[in-house]
Parts: structure tokens; C-alpha cells; sequence
């Protein structure tokens, strides 16, 4: 029935934060020596809602794609989500899980979905060996908004990078060392993705084991990583990244990757063909925190397997000559390419991200004003999202955000669905 999942997560949110401010006359407040011991069950998760006001523009290439058989000018969303989180402790086993729920309604549709974001046993005989096995996730680059070396995790959404992810279902384990010299910590991480069509079924192809590894060095207190993926499910893959202090307030940090083989799907006038070519991607970044305690984050990526200003262009092109001439059969195969490749966050070659975050300006306790900017740096076209973030109420996070797309025509940004989107989110930790 319309509206239940609302209710629920409405109801549910009220009675946590009336427990919360349930008084607390009879506590007693002696110390608890026991609270510093580990628990061997702990749960935990959050709850979510989340408005969302879109201003549309007809003119673009995405806006065709989405809405060519039902116009509008606004669309408004509600999401509520369901995070929970569970961890045991048994000796030397320990296991952990995590479920994500996530129901969204707007004019167009209701749409529920339910996913194991992560669920692990993991065996650790002695704290230098880790045997883990399960879904989880990795976290594989030091970079912020991107990861060009994150061969077996799902990308990051670079509008919020902080999101959580789905992770993959793996064998993975860690042997790791410690020394007294210049090289003070070594880990080696080797990992199997299996890939089949029940399991992991968007890794790619199906049918293979796809070896991973990763080999961790701290050496003169700069953090190296290498990492490799086996030819398989995805092309043959060799990466490293490093990342490092140059004062107590300045991180720099940087990512490249290998990529044999790499196919894209392309756009042409006469339609669309399948290139392969080896490719290289990279990153370089920054990490600054003020006197003021402004936290400013810079970073380069180059995204060589990715599309051309011009191979960009001819895909809206084709785009809008197919909603020209209302040529349906052509829109659905664009909008098709769109979700696989063209449609998907940063399609293009060279980028720009910047995030400067000030944190309880003006001595406003629990208050973080943020402005974030992702360019692209061949067409000029650029998204600029100013944000509002309040934690003052126990457990419960505010956060209102602007989401501005500014570009010409048959530029990346220029083409967004969007003028703008407005969105208000109210998150509830327990």
C-alpha cells in the first residue's frame, strides 16, 4: 500500500529519538571497568530520510532519455533506508554483516529494494594472519572523490563519496609484519573474486576465479600500496598508490593504474562500435587543514580509459536527433548505453575535484558549511554542491544540500537531467 514504508520509517525514527530523550532520574554513574572490554555481540545501523526537489531541463540529453513519454518540469523523491549492522567475537573467529533496505517514491514510481551490502566470517589465529571469507568491501586507493586502483570494489559516487557501497562475495586473507628500521610495516593481501551468474554477476564475465593481491608497505612513514588483478572477469590490471604526511596538517597522495585491453563501447555517426586498447589511469591529490579548521580537499584524476571531449559530444548529439525525430527504438538503445558507460558518474578523460569544509565556523558547536566542485577539465562544464551539516542532537545527523549542474550544450554537465537538485536529509544512528 502507498505510503506504508514512509509511515514505518517515520514511526521508527520518532521512537528513537523519544528514547533518547527518555530522562534518566534512577542511573547511577559509578564506573563500569566492563565497558572497556570488547562485547562479543554489538548491533548498530541507522535510519534514513531523505527529500529530494528536482528542477528538470528539458533541453538536455538525459532529460530525453528519462522523461521523453512522460514531460515534467519538477519531480520530487522521498527515500527512506534501513541500515543495520551486526558484529560478533568468539576467540580467534569474528564474523560481521550488513544489510542495506532502501525504499523511494515519486510521482513516476515506488520502487523497494533489499541487498547484503556485506556478510563475513573471519579467522585470525594470531594478530599478523587474517583468513576472511564472504562479501565485503575493500578499500582499495587513497584517493578521496576516486579510486583508479580500486580493481575489486564498486566506485564511489564522487558527489558523495562517503556513501556505503555493496561489496563483492571473495576469499581474502592478510599476512602482515612488523620491523624496527626504515621499513616498519609489510602486508600482503591476496584475494579470489569468483564470478559466476549467481555470484558476483556484475564483475563481468562469468566463470572465472579473477586473482587479486595487494602488497602494503610503510616505509619512512610513507604508505605504499601495489596491487595487481589477474586477466578473467575484468582485462588484466597493475596499480600502486602512496600517501604521505608532509606536516601534521598536509596529506598528499596519489594513484595509477594499469589497464590491458579495456573496451568501450563508442558512439559514431554511423553508430556504435566495440574498441579495445590498453589504457592508464591516474590521480594525484591533497589534503589541507587550516588554521581556521577549514579542511581543503584538491584532486587531479586523468581517466584514460574514459571517453573524449568529442566521443562525449557525439553520443548527446545522437541523443537528441533520436528525440528529434521521436525515434523511440533509438532513445532506449542510447538510454541502454547510458546506464552502462555514457550515463554513468565522470565518463570523461581529465577532472578537477575540490571540497573545502569548515568545521563549527564562528564557534556554532556541531555545525559543517562544505562546498564541493567536480570539473571536467576538457568541455568546462562543472557541478558545484554547497552543503549544510548539523550533529548537535545525539545521534541524529542533518544535512541539506545543493546540487548545481552548469555547462553548454552537448557538455557533460550542460546535459544533466537536472538544473538543480534540493535535498534534506535527517539520519538517525543507534
Amino acid at each position: 500500500m502507498r505510503g506504508t514504508g514512509a509511515t514505518f520509517i517515520l514511526y521508527t525514527l520518532m521512537c528513537c529519538l523519544l528514547v533518547d530523550q527518555l530522562p534518566a532520574e534512577d542511573q547511577a554513574y559509578d564506573f563500569d571497568a566492563s565497558v572497556f572490554h570488547k562485547k562479543a555481540w554489538e548491533l548498530g545501523g541507522y535510519i534514513e530520510m531523505k527529500g529530494e526537489h528536482m528542477k528538470l531541463d528539458s533541453e538536455t540529453a538525459l532529460y530525453a532519455m528519462r522523461f521523453a513519454d512522460q514531460p515534467r518540469e519538477t519531480l520530487d523523491r522521498f527515500t527512506g533506508t534501513l541500515e543495520l549492522e551486526a558484529l560478533f567475537r568468539h576467540g580467534m573467529l569474528s564474523g560481521w554483516a550488513r544489510t542495506h533496505s532502501e525504499w523511494q517514491h515519486d510521482s513516476l514510481d515506488d520502487e523497494q529494494t533489499n541487498k547484503l551490502y556485506e556478510a563475513v566470517v573471519s579467522l585470525q589465529p594470531d594478530p599478523g594472519r587474517i583468513l576472511d571469507a564472504g562479501k565485503q568491501v575493500t578499500r582499495w586507493g587513497t584517493g578521496y572523490a576516486w579510486n583508479p586502483v580500486g580493481f575489486i570494489q564498486r566506485p564511489k559516487d564522487p558527489d558523495d563519496p562517503t556513501l556505503s557501497r555493496e561489496g563483492y562475495w571473495m576469499l581474502r586473507g592478510d599476512w602482515i609484519s612488523s620491523f624496527s628500521g626504515p621499513l616498519k610495516n609489510l602486508a600482503f593481501t591476496p584475494a579470489l573474486v569468483p564470478a559466476t551468474d549467481d555470484m558476483n554477476e556484475d564483475f563481468g564475465e562469468p566463470g572465472y576465479l579473477n586473482p587479486a593481491a595487494k602488497l602494503y608497505v610503510l616505509y619512512n612513514d610513507t604508505d605504499l600500496d601495489f596491487l595487481f588483478l589477474g586477466q578473467g572477469s575484468r582485462s588484466g590490471r597493475l596499480g600502486m598508490d602512496f600517501s604521505k604526511n608532509l606536516a601534521t596538517n598536509f596529506e598528499i597522495h596519489g594513484e595509477l593504474a594499469y589497464i590491458s585491453d579495456s573496451e568501450r563501447r563508442v558512439v559514431t555517426p554511423t553508430g556504435i562500435s566495440t574498441e579495445s586498447d590498453d589504457g592508464v589511469n591516474y590521480l594525484v591529490g591533497l589534503r589541507y587543514l587550516t588554521a581556521q579548521d577549514i579542511t581543503i580537499i584538491a584532486e587531479y584524476y586523468r581517466n584514460g580509459t574514459g571517453y573524449s571531449e568529442e566521443e562525449i559530444k557525439e553520443f548527446y548529439r545522437q541523443v537528441h536527433r533520436a528525440s528529434e525525430s521521436a525515434d523511440m527504438i533509438s532513445l532506449k538503445q542510447l538510454a541502454q548505453l547510458a546506464r552502462s558507460t555514457y550515463g554513468r558518474p565522470n565518463p570523461g578523460r581529465q577532472y578537477l575535484y575540490l571540497r573545502a569544509a569548515w568545521k563549527e565556523p564562528f564557534d556554532i558547536l556541531y555545525f559543517t558549511p562544505s562546498v564541493t566542485s567536480i570539473v571536467n577539465l576538457e568541455d568546462q562544464s562543472f557541478q558545484l554542491i554547497p552543503e549544510l551539516l548539523y550533529r548537535g542532537i545525539n545521534n541524529l545527523e542533518l544535512r541539506l544540500r545543493l546540487n548545481l549542474s552548469e555547462g553548454d550544450p552537448l557538455s557533460e554537465f550542460g546535459e544533466k537531467q537536472n538544473d538543480y537538485k534540493l535535498e534534506l536529509r535527517l539520519r538517525y544512528h543507534f
